[in-house]
C-alpha cells in the first residue's frame, strides 16, 4: 500500500529517457549573464594548468642538471638565468647545489603562484554559482506560485521542497565546483598529453598503452552511475515528502497514537533513499580501485621501457627524464580519475535537473487567455449558465447547474458532503475551469475566463473552514488581506470582525508572532483574524466555505455578527456553503444539490414549506442547532 505508492513514483522517474546533451545546455545557459566571471576563471584555469605542467619538467630538468649531471644539454631559458644568477664566465661553472636551489625555488614559486591561481578560479565560481542558485530557486518558486490546483492535488509538498532545496544544491555544488574541477582537469590532461609527446614520444606512446582499457572502464561504470544517481535524486525527494506530511499531522499523529506505525513507514522510504545511495557509492568505490590498478601498470611501463631505453649503448633517455614522465603518469591518471567521479557527480546533478526543469516546463492548466482583459470595477451579479464540470473525465462532479445571484444577495448552498459545493465556488474564482462546450460563468455580464485572474480574484474574499494563518505577526496576517494597508486601517478590520479584543489581550497585541499556521491560536480566534483578512481586503464578492462550522457556540456569534458586517455591509454578494442554521435563515437563495444538480432553490421559508430534501435536511441536521 505504501510502499507501493512511493515504488510506482520511482519506477516512473527512473523509467523515462535522459537527453543529457538537452539538459546540460540549459543549465549551463543559467551562467551566461556571468560570462566575465568565466572568462575571468578561464584565464586563471590556464594558468594554473601551465603551473602544474611545469613542476613535474622542473624537477627532470633539477635530476639531470644538478643532481645526475650525465651531460644533457642545459635548457636555453635555465642557461639564461644562471647567466644572470652565476658567474661571468658562464652559466655551466655556477655551482650544483646554487642551480638545485634556484630550480627549487622556481617551483616552489610554481606551487604557490598555483595555489593562488585554484583559489580564485573556486572564489569566482562561487560568486556566480550563487546568482545562478539564487535565480533557479526564484524560478521553482515563481513556477510553483502559478500552478493550478489540480497540480498540487497529484503531487506531495515534501517532494517539490527537494526540487527546491536539495536538487539545486546538487546542481550549484557540481557547477559553482565540479565544472572549474572539470575544465581544470581536461586542460590538464591535453597539455599532459602535449608535454609528454614533446618530450619522447616513444615514452608517450607506451604510457598510453592502457588508456584505452581505462576508456571503455569508464563508460561502463559512468551508465551505471547515471541511473544509480537519478535513484537517489528521487527517494530523498520520497524522504521529503514523508517528512514534511507527518512534521505537518504530528498532533493527528498523536492523537492517534501512530508513532511506531510513522516510523516504520518513514524507515521504509529512508531505506530507499539509503540502498540507493549505497549503490551509487558502490559504483563509485569500486571504479577507484579499477583507476588505480591502471595508473599502477602505466608506471610499471614507464619504468620498465624507460629504464630499457636509459641503459642501451646510446641512451634515448636520461633518468630525469623517466623522473619526469612518473610524475607525468601520475597526473595523467588523477585528471581521468577526477573526470570520471566528475561525471558520475554531473549524473546526479543531471538527475536534479531532469526533475526541476519538469517542474519549470509544467504550464498551470489555469491561464488567461490570450485576449484576456482586466474585470472593470464589479457590481457583483453572478450568474452560472448551464456549467458542468469534472475533475476526471466521464465523472461529473457538476451536472448542468444555472444560478443567478443578483448584486448584494446572500446565496446558501447546502447539501450533503461531496455533491460539489466547494467544486462550484472554485469555478467561480477560476481555481478550475469549465471547458468551452461545459457551460458559462458571468460576473456583471463578463465571462470569467475572458477576465484575467488577478483582476477577478482581487474583487473576491473567501474566508475557508480550515483558516491558514502564517508565520509572522497578527497585523502581517491581517494585512495579508491588502498589503498597502496602514496600522489603522487594519486595527479597524479587526474591530469590525470582533477580533479587536482578544487581540489587544495577546501578549505583544497586534505585534504577536504567530507560530506555524496559527496553532498558538483557538479555532475561533484564527477564523476572526480570516474575517478581518477578508474587511480589509473590501471585497465585492464574498465567498464562506463553513466558516463556523469548528467553533463553540459563543465564539459562532462573535463570527456570525462579524460576517452579518460582512455580508450586510456595501452590498457584496455572497456565496455561503452552509453549515450552521443562522446563515442559511438570512440568505436570500437557498440552493440544495444533490449529485451535483441543484435540486430545489428558493428561501429557508420556501424550501421547509415544500417538505423536500432541504426539509429532510433540516430536520436530520439543523434542528438540533435551533
Amino acid at each position: 500500500m505504501f510502499g507501493g505508492r512511493h515504488m510506482r513514483g520511482l519506477a516512473r522517474e527512473t523509467s523515462k529517457p535522459v537527453e543529457v546533451g538537452k539538459t546540460l545546455r540549459r543549465l549551463l545557459g543559467y551562467f551566461r549573464p556571468f560570462w566575465g566571471l568565466l572568462a575571468m576563471v578561464a584565464a586563471l584555469v590556464v594558468v594554473s594548468t601551465l603551473l602544474r605542467l611545469a613542476a613535474p619538467y622542473l624537477t627532470g630538468i633539477a635530476v639531470d642538471q644538478f643532481i645526475e649531471q650525465d651531460g644533457q644539454p642545459r635548457p636555453a631559458w635555465l642557461a639564461r638565468l644562471l647567466l644572470v644568477l652565476g658567474p661571468v664566465e658562464g652559466p655551466q661553472d655556477i655551482s650544483r647545489p646554487t642551480g638545485l636551489n634556484v630550480t627549487m625555488f622556481l617551483l616552489l614559486g610554481t606551487y604557490l603562484l598555483n595555489w593562488a591561481a585554484t583559489a580564485g578560479q573556486f572564489y569566482l565560481m562561487a560568486m556566480s554559482g550563487q546568482q545562478v542558485l539564487l535565480h533557479m530557486r526564484t524560478q521553482i518558486f515563481e513556477r510553483i506560485q502559478t500552478l493550478s490546483l489540480k497540480f498540487f492535488d497529484q503531487h506531495e509538498a515534501g517532494d517539490l521542497m527537494s526540487r527546491l532545496v536539495n536538487d539545486t544544491q546538487v546542481i550549484n555544488h557540481v557547477f559553482s565546483v565540479g565544472i572549474v574541477r572539470l575544465a581544470s582537469q581536461s586542460l590538464s590532461l591535453i597539455g599532459i598529453v602535449a608535454s609528454m609527446l614533446v618530450l619522447n614520444w616513444r615514452l608517450a606512446l607506451a604510457s598510453f598503452t592502457v588508456l584505452p582499457v581505462m576508456l571503455l572502464t569508464t563508460t561502463v561504470f559512468s551508465r551505471r552511475a547515471r541511473a544509480a544517481f537519478r535513484r537517489t535524486r528521487q527517494t530523498i525527494g520520497e524522504v521529503s515528502a514523508e517528512l514534511q506530511e507527518n512534521i505537518a499531522a504530528v498532533r493527528e499523529v498523536q492523537a492517534f497514537a501512530r508513532e511506531e506505525e510513522n516510523v516504520t513507514q518513514f524507515e521504509a522510504v529512508n531505506a530507499a533513499n539509503r540502498d540507493a545511495n549505497v549503490e551509487a557509492q558502490s559504483i563509485l568505490s569500486a571504479f577507484s580501485p579499477a583507476l588505480d590498478v591502471f595508473s599502477t601498470i602505466a608506471l610499471a611501463i614507464v619504468i620498465g621501457y624507460g629504464g630499457h631505453l636509459a641503459l642501451r649503448d646510446q641512451p634515448l633517455v636520461s633518468v630525469g627524464l623517466i623522473v619526469s614522465f612518473l610524475l607525468y603518469v601520475r597526473r595523467f591518471y588523477e585528471p581521468i580519475r577526477g573526470i570520471a567521479n566528475l561525471y558520475a557527480q554531473l549524473q546526479s546533478a543531471l538527475a536534479g535537473a531532469e526533475r526541476i526543469f519538469e517542474l519549470l516546463d509544467t504550464q498551470p492548466e489555469i491561464t488567461d487567455a490570450p485576449d484576456a482583459v482586466p474585470l472593470p470595477p464589479i457590481q457583483g451579479r453572478v450568474e452560472f449558465d448551464h456549467v458542468t464540470f469534472a475533475y476526471q473525465e466521464e465523472e461529473p462532479v457538476l451536472q448542468d447547474i444555472c444560478l443567478t445571484a443578483e448584486p448584494g444577495q446572500t446565496v446558501a448552498l447546502v447539501g450533503p458532503t461531496g455533491v460539489g459545493k466547494t467544486t462550484l465556488i472554485s469555478l467561480l474564482t477560476r481555481f478550475y475551469d469549465v471547458g468551452p462546450d461545459q457551460g458559462t460563468i458571468r460576473i456583471d455580464g463578463h465571462d470569467v475566463r475572458q477576465m484575467t485572474r488577478e483582476s477577478l480574484r482581487r474583487q473576491m474574499g473567501i474566508v475557508l473552514q480550515d483558516t491558514f494563518l502564517f508565520s509572522g505577526t497578527v497585523m502581517e496576517n491581517i494585512r495579508y488581506g491588502r498589503l498597502e494597508a496602514d496600522d489603522a486601517e487594519v486595527i479597524a478590520a479587526a474591530q469590525l470582525a470582533n477580533a479587536d479584543q482578544f487581540i489587544t489581550r495577546l501578549p505583544e497585541g497586534y505585534q504577536t508572532q504567530l507560530g506555524e499556521r496559527g496553532h498558538n491560536l483557538s479555532q475561533g480566534q484564527r477564523q476572526l483574524i480570516a474575517i478581518a483578512r477578508a474587511v480589509l481586503a473590501d471585497p465585492h464578492i464574498l465567498i464562506l466555505d463553513e466558516a463556523t462550522s469548528s467553533v463553540d457556540t459563543r465564539t459562532e456569534q462573535l463570527i456570525q455578527r462579524a460576517l452579518d458586517e460582512l455580508l450586510l455591509s456595501k452590498g457584496r454578494t455572497s456565496f455561503v456553503i452552509a453549515h450552521r442554521l443562522s446563515t442559511i435563515r438570512n440568505a436570500d437563495q437557498v440552493l440544495v444539490l444533490k449529485q451535483g444538480r441543484i435540486v430545489e432553490r428558493g428561501t429557508h421559508e420556501e424550501l421547509l414549506a415544500t417538505r423536500g430534501l432541504y426539509y429532510e435536511l433540516y430536520n436530520s441536521q439543523f434542528r438540533r442547532q435551533v
